[in-house]
């Protein structure tokens, strides 16, 4: 065991479970003020439901076993799991820590495809969908990109998450969005973000957690770690100004909204390949993701006519599959994983068909599943909320909570 790599990665666990009341600021600010506290309150459900299925079965189910979709119950409640000892995946950090660490990914993931289906779902069919969700989707994706299954066995790579956690989360929330319907008055009204300063904390919150959730990902307190906490700081820097710089160009003056957004795409857009990518690529990602989710918001959504509230879908799952084909354009072969597998750019196609191969499973599995799970509960419970609830706002209706003292012109 390294004492300094376990209390790096102690620190790193921390900064990744941060980013879930981050994220819950972020989306509150977003959102409508009626619905501020719900907003909030669906981002922050995981941190109960998800940390207490992972003791259960989530850990077991995505590493255990040598499966190629799925772990084994061999640590059901960790049993076996050494909190002291490394006796399972040959690091340098003991079973137990691992085993917390990945938790926390499993948390953020669920909390973030909720942005999708703000301000029409109810709380209970939400709380049913979550164990289901992480049972069926998240920890097969996991067991099969970082536990030794198909996806790891195709070659394909993902550093940090950007199948597991974004494209999973994006495409899950799109469909769950689909399922529900648009809220009332979409294209109706112009929903405008309540609390600005809220963005900005729970973005630069975020952005701070992130360097727990990429450079953590090296698992040792190493150079892989280094690198990978620059490649996510340059990506992340570079992405704000790239929308800020669009915003300039389409609107005419940047927003705090948008340097907030475009940070946190270059984050996502650089999660699969943080430890893969020279630094210099970081900047490329993170210059060319802004432009892609800017367009995906701001376009593709109009013209679809989808109603992805926050835009988990535009954002997490178009900045994952835009971050997981450039890792498999830009992977050099210093520090690629497998030397027979490096990115186009230095030669070789083989990586990025595997990535290619990779999101399209992804997408396509996300999907089904999704769409399967929320079918399923609609026979038994409704999951949207009544109009009259959504009028009044689901701080009231859902959870009979107010953010904000009413007053009048003051309480949408």
């Amino acid at each position: 065991m390294d004492g300094a790599s376990i209390a790096f990665i102690i620190v790193c666990a921390a900064l990744v479970f941060l980013m879930t009341p981050a994220l819950a600021f972020f989306y509150g600010g977003l959102e409508r003020r009626k619905n501020v506290l719900n907003t909030m309150m669906m981002a922050i459900i995981p941190i109960a439901l998800a940390s207490l299925l992972w003791l259960a079965v989530g850990y077991t189910l995505s590493f255990s076993g040598d499966g190629s979709f799925i772990g084994n119950f061999k640590h059901v409640f960790f049993e076996g799991v050494d909190m002291a000892n490394n006796t399972l995946h040959g690091l340098e950090i003991p079973d137990g820590l691992f085993a917390g660490f990945q938790m926390m990914f499993s948390i953020i993931t669920v909390a973030i495809l909720t942005g999708s289906v703000t301000g029409r779902i109810r709380i209970l069919p939400l709380m049913i969908f979550i164990p289901l969700w992480l049972v069926l989707v998240y920890y097969p994706l996991a067991h099969m990109v970082w536990g030794g299954g198909f996806l790891d066995k195709i070659h394909s790579i993902d550093f940090a998450g950007g199948n597991v956690v974004h494209i999973s989360s994006g495409i899950s929330g799109l469909v769950l969005a689909l399922v529900l319907g648009k809220r009332r008055e979409y294209n109706q009204l112009v929903y405008r973000p309540h609390n600005v300063p809220f963005v900005l904390l729970g973005a630069g919150l975020l952005w701070f957690g992130w360097f727990g959730f990429n450079a953590g990902s090296a698992l040792a307190a190493d150079g892989l770690a280094v690198h990978a906490f620059m490649t996510t700081h340059i990506a992340a820097a570079a992405a704000m100004f790239s929308w800020m710089l669009i915003e300039m160009i389409h609107i005419g003056k940047p927003t705090v909204v948008g340097a907030s957004t475009g940070l946190v795409v270059g984050l996502v857009g650089i999660t699969p390949g943080a430890g893969f990518v020279p630094l210099w690529a970081s900047l490329v990602i993170g210059l060319l993701v802004s432009p892609v989710c800017y367009f995906a918001v701001s376009s593709i959504k109009e013209k679809l006519g989808y109603d992805d509230s926050l835009d988990a879908f535009g954002c997490h799952g178009i900045g994952g599959i835009f971050g997981g084909i450039t890792t498999g354009l830009f992977t050099s072969k210093t520090l690629a994983p497998d030397k027979d597998y490096i990115g186009l750019v230095f030669g070789d196609p083989k990586l990025l068909i595997a990535q290619v191969e990779a999101i399209v499973f992804t997408i396509i599995f996300s999907a089904v599943v999704t769409f399967a799970i929320a079918k399923v509960i609609s026979l038994f419970t409704k999951l949207r909320v009544e109009d009259k609830a959504e009028a009044i706002g689901l701080d009231d209706s859902e959870l009979d909570e107010t953010a904000y003292p009413t007053f009048m012109g003051l309480d949408s």
